[in-house]
């Protein structure tokens, strides 16, 4: 069982087509362990070359929003007044620690998302 580090882009290539022809493997089986190691290498080449920034708070309030087809006035409970929730989804006031504390834990936005400061708060 040869593993080697995942340095180039062809590298990543073979290696995504041989986990795609493991993905069936079952656990506890040398295929399975092959599958898992191949996995860990990916994940770990991906990391290093494909970076996301995470999105601005704004953005991925917005987002979830959209997904669960929220209005501005079901933001009211997180938030607070209804002019509170266009303040903040129009940019002009930052979210709070209570804010992010509700958005997190009612709509499941990452923490890490919400604590983002916005371009437009940072310039402030």
């Amino acid at each position: 069982m040869e593993i080697r580090p995942i340095r180039t882009k062809a590298d990543y290539r073979a290696a995504l087509q041989e986990i795609e022809g493991l993905m069936s493997a079952g656990p506890n089986t040398p295929e399975g362990e092959r599958l898992d190691i191949l996995a860990t290498l990916v994940e770990a080449y991906e990391n290093k070359h494909y970076r996301f920034d995470l999105p601005d708070p704004v953005d991925a309030i917005k987002f979830r929003m959209e997904q669960m087809e929220l209005a501005p006035k079901d933001l009211v409970p997180m938030i607070g007044r209804i002019n509170r929730v266009y303040e903040i989804l129009n940019r002009k006031r930052p979210l709070t620690l209570a804010m992010i504390q509700r958005l997190h834990s009612k709509l499941g936005i990452p923490a890490e998302s919400l604590i983002k400061q916005s371009d437009r708060h940072r310039a402030a």
